[in-house]
């Protein structure tokens, strides 16, 4: 299976690093990306927006030799979404690390600041605790250390979908900073934060507690959590599907 790792905010192909070995020892063919504009900290982020990261997946959608399996950490669950709806037909899953669903017309995050047309990683103290467990101060290092600005269109453009087969398409949720318990609760109390999700016709879940970074701090048993997504096994079915 064709596997396209896509990382969350600040992040490059490298987040992928410690996770992507097993997947390719399971047999599987794994792309790791570099959207537009996080390529370097002196890379030009002027005038990129959400559309230019989706239309970077579609593209590497279209470069497989059959179905991929697409899995999105953080905002890049939501660029993996609309990459769905433009592709229905070529993926076979999409894989949400600590991540969902964005809904049209949704931001991934119109509240992060901008400066000069991109948004610098923001102090921890930013965070919610739940997404800093697990995260010590050796790794929140490496994390600043290696952080690129994000491109501001990508955390405040609107997203644009089109196509309702995007439903159909099979859907795993890997939970890690807040518990999958949750997120049901959310869905069957009608939470508007989770109605593209509900709205999702086969969808699973798979609990891997820890932060909003299970790449960096757990990422032998992320790597186990997406196989087992792909395989189909050892996931939980959310009420009612």
């Amino acid at each position: 299976m064709d596997v396209i790792l896509i990382p969350g905010f600040w992040l490059d192909a490298s987040s992928w690093d410690d996770v992507a070995p097993a997947l390719v020892q399971a047999g599987h063919r794994v792309r790791a990306l570099t959207l537009p504009g996080l390529g370097s900290v002196d890379a030009d982020r002027h005038g990129i927006g959400l559309r230019d990261h989706v239309d970077a997946v579609v593209a590497a959608i279209d470069e497989a030799d059959g179905p991929v399996v697409l899995v999105g950490h953080s905002g890049g669950g939501a660029i993996a979404h609309a990459a769905a709806d433009a592709r229905p037909d070529l993926v076979a899953r999409v894989v949400y690390v600590d991540a969902g669903p964005l809904g049209d017309g949704g931001a991934i995050s119109e509240e992060l600041t901008a400066v000069d047309d991109e948004i610098p990683l923001p102090d921890w103290s930013d965070f919610p605790e739940e997404e800093l467990r697990d995260f010590d101060d050796r790794l929140r290092e490496v994390f600043r250390a290696r952080a690129v600005p994000e491109p501001a269109g990508v955390a405040h453009d609107h997203q644009a979908l089109t196509d309702d087969r995007r439903y159909d398409v099979p859907a795993t949720i890997i939970a890690c900073a807040f518990p999958s318990e949750q997120l049901r609760e959310w869905i069957v109390e009608g939470h508007p934060y989770v109605a593209e999700l509900a709205a999702m016709r086969d969808l699973e879940f798979i609990d891997l507690p820890t932060g909003h970074w299970p790449q960096f701090t757990k990422p032998a048993e992320l790597a186990r959590a997406i196989l087992s997504a792909i395989d189909g096994i050892g996931a939980v079915r959310s009420p009612g599907r």
